[in-house]
């Protein structure tokens, strides 16, 4: 059977480093505050020059430098964001101009803060069913243009970033230990929307409008939401909890990733966690987590890692697979 397999991963940031400190001077909040509710010490924001299309450029070359490969390699391109450089075309298609590629397809994929996790998942539908040999899976986001930097319930929460990976279609054996993605689980719910959205669009208000959210509601359904289709995922993989080598969630709040591993019975050894550095980064969140395992040896080709991810909408879901 094919397997989509992992070849490289890479990650990007904006130049500006926003501490928590610099808030004091906007919202009213403190850096106590902010660290004891969320776990987040500082964020990335994006300078005017810096988009989302630059910044997940910058994530998909530093993935094909760990692949060993060029853009020609790639005949898919999968961009998961919510901040699109423009309402269309793609900003996908914009990647793959920067790039040079002028074969294949790019779109864009829609999740919100599941969006890198959704993509994976279409990405190894597509490399599986014969329609792409590799794939560029980018999640890359400037929420900073969308936050009401009066709001100190949100403004604190967000950060700008990109990650990317290279998947390849490979034969194998269709084994709990091949490399590659074993089992996926998504799920949506609509009824929540109004706990996490923006209040702008352009068939609505024709504008780009805020980020909202009902934190407190938000933080409720998180747990079990995503202890759901993290179970779902490893019933399927035929994997228990206790196998895994690295859970890497989406890194929203310390508070719901400690939750979440507690009540999945993982060891907090086994979790990666990068909020503190980046904060709430939405589709870039868990690909900016794995370069950052993958880059200082945490991650390693064989281990059996689980990524999880939760938005808006609300969209939630889980991929396991053999790195």
């Amino acid at each position: 059977m094919i397997r989509s397999v992992v070849r490289g991963v890479g990650t990007a940031l904006p130049r500006r480093l926003m501490k928590n400190a610099e808030f004091e001077e906007l919202v009213d909040t403190s850096d106590e505050w902010i660290v004891q509710r969320t776990g987040i010490t500082q964020r990335y924001i994006a300078s005017e020059d810096e988009t989302t299309a630059s910044l997940g450029e910058a994530a998909a070359r530093a993935a094909l430098d760990n692949a060993g490969l060029t853009p020609a390699d790639i005949d898919l391109i999968i961009l998961a964001t919510s901040t699109p450089n423009n309402t269309f075309p793609a900003t996908a298609v914009e990647i793959q101009e920067r790039l040079g590629i002028h074969h294949g397809f790019a779109f864009d994929m829609q999740a919100v803060c599941s969006g890198f996790v959704y993509a994976v998942t279409s990405a190894d539908a597509h490399l599986r069913t014969g329609l792409a040999r590799r794939a560029l899976v980018i999640g890359s986001e400037t929420f900073s243009r969308i936050l009401d930097w009066t709001d100190r319930t949100t403004c604190v929460l967000f950060g700008d970033g990109a990650g990317a990976i290279v998947l390849e279609a490979t034969e194998s054996e269709g084994t709990p230990a091949d490399r590659g993605i074993i089992a996926a689980s998504l799920r949506s719910d609509g009824a929540h929307k109004e706990k996490l959205f923006v209040d702008g669009g352009p068939s609505t208000t024709g504008t780009v409008g805020h980020l909202r959210m009902e934190g407190k509601e938000v933080f409720k359904h998180a747990v079990g939401m995503i202890t759901d289709v993290v179970v779902d995922a490893l019933d399927k993989g035929g994997i228990g909890a206790d196998d895994l080598d690295w859970f890497v969630p989406h890194q929203a709040n310390k508070r719901i990733i400690d939750a979440s591993a507690k009540k999945l019975g993982i060891d907090a050894d086994k979790v990666v966690v990068t909020v503190h550095l980046h904060g709430n980064t939405s589709a870039a969140s868990v690909p900016l987590a794995l370069g950052a395992a993958v880059a200082d040896g945490r991650i390693k080709q064989g281990d059996l890692v689980l990524l999880e991810a939760m938005g808006g909408g609300f969209t939630w879901g889980a991929v396991l697979l053999r790195w």
